[in-house]
């Protein structure tokens, strides 16, 4: 039987120490740009969902907001190719086409 240690963490304290912590502005700044992303892919999913649910219920739809462009499949590892193939940097982001647009469960 191996002897239990406690060892007692502070609270806050980084997980790598050796890299500068954000400035506020900078968190700001990306939770700005985080939320711009996502209201972008918001507005395609729900400006194609009428046209594409009754076809492909709980499909994945992966959306490349910059181009405007999605890419649906069964199987959301498919779709996920089909967005890498054609746009292997970008950011993407993954809906499922049902009434939340939610993928996993709440």
């Amino acid at each position: 039987m191996t002897e239990k240690t406690s060892r007692k963490v502070t609270q806050k304290t980084p997980l790598f120490p050796s890299q500068p912590r954000l400035s506020a502005a900078e968190i700001a700044q990306r939770t700005a740009a985080d939320k711009a992303f996502a209201q972008r892919c918001r507005e395609i999913f729900w400006r194609v969902y009428p046209e594409l649910v009754s076809d492909y219920y709980n499909w994945a739809i992966i959306i490349e907001p910059e181009s405007g462009e999605y890419f649906i499949d069964s199987e959301p590892e498919v779709a996920f190719q089909k967005a890498r193939q054609k746009y292997p940097n970008a950011r993407i982001l993954e809906k499922r086409l049902n009434e939340t647009g939610c993928v996993g469960k709440i």
